[in-house]
Formats: C-alpha cells, sequence, structure tokens
C-alpha cells in the first residue's frame, strides 16, 4: 500500500471543477451526437428510443457496482477481482428468498446487503488486511482466489442450471413510443437512490470523513487517531454492499447463473477506468456511458456482440485520458 490512494470524491486534486464540468459537457455534446446521427440513419426511430432508454437503465445499475468497485480501489488501492463474484452471490441469495420464502424479489435487499456488506468487511478484516503493506500481486492474488472461490462454491452445491428471480406483475411501462420493464425502472431507481446514500455517507459523515483520510494519507489520519485497518475493512465491506445491492436489483431481468458475475465485472473495470480510478461519481457517470454505448452499439452495429463499442470506448480512453474522463489532473 502506497503512502497516497487515489480520491474516492471530488476533490480539487481533479485539476478544478471548471474542467471536469468541461469533460462532462464534452461527453454529453458527443452522446447527443451519437443519438442524433442514430435518429438521422434509421428508418424506425422507435428503435433508437428503445436503446436510449435501455441504456440509460441499464447504466444506472452499472454504475452502482463500479462505485463498489472505485471505493475500494479508492481507499485500499486494490483491485477487487472478487467483485463480480459477490454480485454473483446477491442473485443467489434473492432467488433463494424468492424461491424458498416468496418474498418480493426487491426486498431482498434487506437481507442481501446486510449479508455482503459483513462477507465483506470478514474477508478484509480477517484476510485481506493481512496482505496490506506487501506486494501488490499478494492483495490481487487473494481477490481472485475469493473469487474463484465463490465461483467454483457456487457451482458445487447449486449448479450449473440458470435460474430466474421474476418480478410479481412485471409489466412493460410506455415511454416516448418505446417500453421500458418496470423491473428495470425500479432497479434504476434504487440504484440512484443507493448512490445518492453512498454519496452522503462519504461526504456528509464522520465515518466518510475518516475514509476520505485514509484515501488522501493512510499515515497521516493513522497519526490523528483514525483506525485505519478498521477503515479499510468498512470500506471493502461498502464497496461489497454495492455489490450485492446490485445483485439483487439485477435479478429479476437478468440470468442467474454462478457465473453471471464475470461479465458485470468486466464492464465494471471498464466504467471505473473511464470514470477515473478511486472517483465515485465518475463511477456513476461513467456507468450511464457505458450503458447507453451498449445499446447504442447494437443500433450501429447489429449482429454484432454489445460489448464491442463498449471496448472501443475502453481502449479509445487509455490511449487519449488514461487517468480517466473525471480522473487526475489536467
Amino acid at each position: 500500500m502506497t503512502a497516497e490512494a487515489r480520491p474516492v470524491v471530488p476533490e480539487p486534486r481533479w485539476g478544478g471543477r471548471s474542467l471536469t464540468a468541461a469533460r462532462a459537457a464534452a461527453v454529453l455534446i458527443a452522446l447527443i451526437a451519437a443519438v442524433t446521427v442514430a435518429y438521422a440513419t434509421q428508418g424506425q426511430p422507435v428503435v433508437v428510443t428503445q436503446a436510449v432508454i435501455t441504456g440509460i437503465l441499464t447504466g444506472g445499475v452499472y454504475g452502482l457496482v463500479a462505485m463498489g468497485l472505485t471505493l475500494i480501489f479508492g481507499v485500499l488501492d486494490i483491485v477487487n477481482f472478487a467483485h463480480g463474484a459477490f454480485l454473483a452471490l446477491a442473485m443467489f441469495v434473492t432467488f433463494g428468498l424468492v424461491a424458498a420464502l416468496g418474498v418480493h424479489p426487491y426486498a431482498a435487499l434487506a437481507v442481501s446487503v446486510p449479508l455482503l456488506f459483513a462477507l465483506g468487511w470478514v474477508l478484509q478484516y480477517g484476510l485481506l488486511n493481512r496482505a496490506m503493506g506487501g506486494p501488490l500481486q499478494n492483495q490481487l492474488l487473494i481477490t481472485l482466489g475469493i473469487s474463484l472461490l465463490i465461483e467454483n462454491a457456487l457451482l458445487l452445491f447449486l449448479g450449473a442450471n440458470p435460474r430466474s428471480a421474476p418480478l410479481p406483475g412485471d409489466r412493460a411501462l410506455p415511454v416516448l413510443g418505446a417500453v421500458a420493464d418496470t423491473s428495470r425502472v425500479l432497479a434504476f431507481a434504487a440504484a440512484l437512490a443507493l448512490a445518492g446514500a453512498l454519496w452522503l455517507i462519504l461526504t456528509r459523515t464522520r465515518v466518510g470523513t475518516a475514509i476520505r483520510a485514509v484515501a488522501a494519507d493512510p499515515r497521516g489520519a493513522e497519526h490523528v487517531g483514525v483506525d485505519v485497518r478498521r477503515i479499510y475493512a468498512l470500506t471493502f465491506a461498502l464497496g461489497t454492499a454495492c455489490a450485492g445491492a446490485a445483485g439483487t436489483l439485477v435479478a429479476p431481468f437478468a440470468t442467474i447463473e454462478p457465473t453471471t458475475g464475470q461479465l458485470f465485472t468486466i464492464v465494471a473495470f471498464v466504467v471505473v477506468v473511464l470514470g477515473g480510478m478511486g472517483n465515485v461519481p465518475g463511477a456513476l457517470a461513467g456507468g450511464l456511458v457505458i450503458g447507453l454505448t451498449e445499446q447504442l452499439g447494437g443500433v450501429f452495429l447489429p449482429g454484432q456482440s454489445p460489448m464491442l463499442p463498449v471496448f472501443v470506448v475502453f481502449v479509445l480512453a487509455l490511449f487519449l485520458r488514461p487517468q480517466g474522463l473525471f480522473g487526475g489532473n489536467g
């Protein structure tokens, strides 16, 4: 662990709020231009409208997943390869509650979020904390090992058969000539609410102040009485809880399999890099951008993998602005 970690909230380190606003405006203009071109070139405007709506709704959930990942990186300075496995675990918890007890899928948040929070705390405090300060590859291998352990345990005990946890009364809501499933709308709204709650914790509470202090200078925080290892555990737990919440939110409209989290992990890494490593609000913005990119890519490149345009944006970001749209200086 280095003495300085990346920021988890928008600090002056960004290089000025005006620059950040300018980049955000440039991204917004690019998205508007892409949508305009799609409307002009496609013979069915409703297809474009559907892509935009689905992209926004999906992007909100992507942002929540990425917020947990970037929070962990911003404070602990490690990349958590187990993030997607935690999400898959939450999906199975949701499925189990729905199948066994008949609870509403989104009521399972009351179980999945605390459960994943506790799991994240135990893993960080009892396992990962022992590797903090050592070689970075040790921490990466531990998170990779946790991921493999969770996925293979799910395969061993629950099997590889796809499952689902449908939302009761789920129906298509008309929006500007297109449709939006109730489950996706509720997931989007809940993701934004949870993202706002996380933001308030980081910026308006003593715990959030301690987390930001540790992110900025662990040694300095320790000198003023902050229990750094406890903050590491708390941060990892919060990030894991975000993955747990996202897993429950997508369970009604995503296929539940032990390896489902792998795709979300890939997307989350792309979002984190796009929004700026360690930048929580940037992750939410990046999630919306990637959600729209994924869906608009299907409009411009029908028959191709929806991940193709996502990776094109990812590669361009690495070449043109490797510190992310909202990270770094200048």
